[in-house]
């Protein structure tokens, strides 16, 4: 087995083990403000958001209600965040707690086709809970492409991860 870097196992840990994320999108309204003032854009809307990682496709997945104003504005400006960081402990500090933002593409397949069965089975695996919500006709799975992050895993060790290396750390097995 090859050998992996300290910080590439740290970022791979820390993806493996959080299960909610934050997802930052811009809001509808975002492309009818090009003004280029920037007091006059609306700021990204943020929300919690369970996800999986679907291997076969390289993507994050998330399941999302069609009604829920994040979803719509989605579909309308497809450059996403993720931000996942490590849980906080009691007594510890918090300025160097470890943490992953994402920056990504969010798409949503079209029902019953192969990257929606792919991304539905990666989901499901790890929340085979939310069965229930998946039959529900309002909600979706939207997958999320990586395309850069940064990688934060203590104080004075940050730095870019390509989404070649972020895709490595996922698929790679659990050591």
């Amino acid at each position: 087995m090859p050998h992996e870097p300290r910080l590439q196992t740290s970022l791979r840990t820390l993806l493996t083990d959080r299960r909610t994320a934050a997802l930052a999108v811009q809001p509808p309204a975002a492309a009818a403000a090009d003004s280029g003032d920037a007091a006059a854009l609306p700021a990204p809307w943020l929300s919690m958001v369970p996800w999986a990682w679907c291997a076969e496709f390289s993507c994050f997945v998330i399941h999302v209600s069609g009604l829920a104003s994040h979803t719509r504005a989605m579909e309308q400006h497809p450059a996403v965040g993720l931000l996942v960081t490590a849980a906080e402990e009691p007594g510890q500090g918090v300025h160097a707690l470890e943490r992953a933002s994402i920056q990504g593409v969010a798409s949503t397949p079209p029902a019953d086709s192969v990257l929606w069965q792919g991304a539905r089975a990666a989901y499901l695996q790890r929340f085979p809970e939310a069965e229930p919500m998946a039959m529900l006709g309002d909600f979706r799975f939207v997958c999320i492409t990586p395309t850069l992050a940064r990688h934060v895993a203590g104080f004075g060790a940050a730095r870019d991860v390509s989404a070649h290396e972020l895709i490595e750390a996922l698929n790679a097995p659990a050591a």
